[in-house]
């Protein structure tokens, strides 16, 4: 088993800093509102609940071992999403360091660019996902994996045009 299997939970919530950067407490004062921060922090539990389903699903004796090929893949994804995703995360971080600006404030163009670059990442790697291999296709537990993985890309994806449409 390849090291990132043997936790990949703990890889994606490492990487996937995009949603914890932005959760910094409740005494922000920076450019992201409490509101927004929130909608931020109900994403970890989402995040952690699927990676801990997939990874359980795919270690399953009664999964097939093509359902696991397909889920193990799934979960690949997911790694390569946080790890582009974290690329973003020192941008929309800094926010929470830098406060006292007026609305000309320099941060909100620094976390527009990188909620974009997020969202277009998610948008990238959902269509990936979208073209499942026919042999998972054909599996109704991996469509129906593949399905709830997609809703957390969409949640995400959602949550993030929300807060850069107000910016």
């Amino acid at each position: 088993m390849t090291p990132f299997l043997r936790n990949p939970l703990r890889h994606v919530l490492a990487a996937l800093c995009l949603v914890t950067a932005l959760t910094p407490g409740a005494s922000h004062g920076g450019i992201l509102s409490d509101t927004d921060l929130k909608k931020v922090e109900n994403l970890r539990p989402l995040f952690e609940s699927l990676m801990r389903d997939l990874v359980q699903t795919s270690k399953r004796p009664d999964v097939s071992s093509g359902d696991a090929n397909c889920i193990n893949g799934m979960i690949q994804e997911l790694l390569q999403i946080s790890n582009e995703l974290a690329s973003y995360e020192y941008l929309i971080g800094m926010d929470k360091d830098i406060a006292g600006f007026d609305e000309k404030n320099p941060m909100r163009d620094l976390i527009k660019f990188a909620a974009d670059k997020s969202s277009s990442i998610l948008v990238s790697e959902r269509k990936r996902l979208v073209q499942m291999p026919d042999q998972c296709a054909r599996s109704p537990l991996a469509t129906e994996k593949n399905q709830e993985t997609l809703h957390v890309l969409d949640t995400t994806t959602g949550i993030l045009a929300s807060i850069r449409d107000r910016l």
